[in-house]
């Protein structure tokens, strides 16, 4: 059990390095040539890449790679939101909602043998 929840800290932790790496710049760079933009992401994403890398290597012990992926989404969805609302001021949509209610649905797909399901 250890091993999941340190997967889901690094996971997590690599997400935040991850958004800002894809989107940021989007805000914050819009006037500067997409090159620059992308050595600056790149740049952030390496700090990213030294976070899931572990991540995947200790979470990849205790769930098979399915789980993994699907709890990466779960994740993924998680810090989106909350960057898209109050960094980018973006506003709050159901369709958040409804994408996130459509990730449950994998994540009961994925999981359910651990359950007693198929």
């Amino acid at each position: 059990m250890r091993a999941i929840g340190l997967t889901v800290l690094l996971l997590s932790l690599s997400n935040v390095f991850m958004t800002f790496a894809w989107y940021a710049h989007l805000k914050d760079l819009s006037a500067k040539p997409w090159f620059v933009a992308a050595l600056v992401s790149w740049g952030i994403a390496f700090f990213e890449y030294m976070l899931q890398v572990p991540a995947n290597r200790i979470g990849y012990t205790a769930l098979p790679l399915g789980q993994l992926k699907i709890l990466q989404e779960v994740i993924t969805l998680t810090v989106f939101v909350p960057f898209a609302f109050f960094y980018m001021k973006e506003p709050l949509k159901l369709d958040y909602l409804w994408a996130a209610f459509c990730i449950l649905g994998a994540v009961y797909f994925i999981f359910r043998s651990k359950w007693g399901g198929a």
